[in-house]
């Protein structure tokens, strides 16, 4: 009698061949554009300090308040499983010093995250997404920067029917003015003793909050965005003209606020029009004390986070991704030893030069190999056999056309 079969935890998001292509090529897409910018790739621990995520993203949060997993080591020290990158990115740049070189750091990461969230679609517990932050100037073009990089990954997917909201949660002359009259707005309204609680830490979550009572309470609240200094101003404009010149649209979007404390200034998020209660799919903004919170330097920033799965979901909901796109260049079925010895060499050969090569392995009928080739969605096949070892030359089938064309093995490289 077996064991017992052991499943995955609940709400992981994990990919398994052939959709593990998909989020392979939509994560390549992300990173690209990045990489093309200057950006540099740091590889960041999956836990870290829970001190660091508590001074970094702030503990009104959702994300700190309710949403981490937290454990204690065997060394009887509170760690956490990161549930963002930024913080872990901003400490890895203060601990090994890249802020005393040439500003601004440019740096990308990617990879797994964690949130003890209720699963729903595009709502996962361990989740992935693609980061970059530049540190270290307060420069509106670095702003337009960021955010063109966003959307030329999203772009590069295919993605379409997305659209960027932009807003500004300006510097602390504007945020200190605001605040007078939005907590003397807030003070009119019946607050149950939680969300007072969470509001008396970061009055601006109630922007944030999804229930249709409070929704209706924040109609008439004094907005940050009526309330920006000349400098925080003057700084968005230039964003928005900046953004103009590359093409990149967006709509004023006065009441968002992000789901982490430390954004200041230039803030923004992607929403797909597809993906119904969990349609951002990627976001981020500007944070000016975030760096001296967690002991560094006072530097400016700018980063963002882009969900993976999120995009992985818009790319399949518009249809604009199939297993069908992902393909190898060449199918080889050997026929008997003699052309498995030859098979391995040419694949070998055909491999080094970037071809996406496949064989079929065990004793395998013909008929059943041209199945698996057919199943494989390679482009061409090639069949060797005794004719074809002597010969040094082959059939090349087409599998869309169906045509052969007769090659040698020194122009098989060519041929396909």
């Amino acid at each position: 009698m077996g064991g017992q079969k052991i499943q995955a935890p609940k709400g992981v998001s994990e990919y398994v061949p052939p959709r593990s292509r998909l989020f392979d090529f939509v994560r390549e897409c992300l990173i690209a554009p990045a990489k093309l910018a200057g950006y540099q790739l740091v590889e960041l621990p999956v836990f870290e300090a829970t001190e660091l995520f508590i001074r970094g993203v702030g503990e009104s949060t959702d994300v700190v308040s309710k949403e981490m997993y937290t454990f204690t080591d065997r060394g009887d020290r509170s760690i956490t499983l990161r549930p963002e990158g930024t913080a872990g990115a901003m400490r890895a740049v203060i601990e090994h010093g890249l802020d005393r070189g040439q500003l601004p750091i440019k740096i990308w990461y990617s990879g797994q995250y964690f949130r003890a969230e209720r699963p729903q679609a595009g709502r996962y517990r361990q989740f992935y997404q693609v980061g970059i932050e530049a540190i270290g100037l307060d420069d509106p073009a670095i702003d337009a920067e960021v955010i063109a990089i966003a959307d030329a990954g999203f772009k590069a997917i295919g993605l379409k029917k997305y659209h960027l909201e932009l807003t500004s949660l300006g510097d602390a002359p504007s945020r200190a003015r605001h605040r007078i009259d939005f907590l003397t707005y807030i003070a009119t309204l019946d607050l149950d003793e939680a969300t007072a609680s969470r509001t008396g830490i970061n009055p601006l979550r109630l922007f944030d909050d999804k229930r249709p009572e409070i929704k209706q309470a924040m109609v008439k609240a004094p907005l940050l965005m009526d309330y920006l200094s000349d400098t925080s101003r003057a700084h968005f404009d230039q964003v928005k003209v900046y953004l103009d010149s590359m093409g990149i649209s967006y709509e004023l979007n006065p009441r968002m606020v992000r789901g982490l404390d430390y954004y200041t200034g230039t803030t923004f998020e992607f929403v797909h029009d597809l993906l119904g209660a969990q349609s951002g799919i990627g976001g981020g903004g500007r944070y000016d004390g975030l760096m001296k919170e967690l002991g560094g330097q006072e530097l400016s920033g700018i980063g963002f986070g882009l969900g993976v799965d999120r995009a992985l979901l818009a790319a399949e909901a518009e249809g604009v991704i199939s297993k069908q796109a992902f393909v190898s260049d060449l199918f080889i079925i050997p026929l008997g030893h003699g052309a498995m010895v030859m098979a391995l060499a040419i694949a070998t050969k055909l491999r080094m030069s970037g071809k996406i090569v496949d064989i079929a392995f065990g004793d395998r009928s013909l008929k059943g190999s041209m199945k698996a080739a057919d199943k494989s969605g390679a482009r061409n096949v090639i069949v060797l056999g005794d004719a074809e070892i002597t010969s040094h030359s082959m059939e090349v089938k087409n599998m869309s056309t169906g045509v052969s064309t007769s090659v040698t093995i020194d122009s098989l490289n060519d041929a396909l």
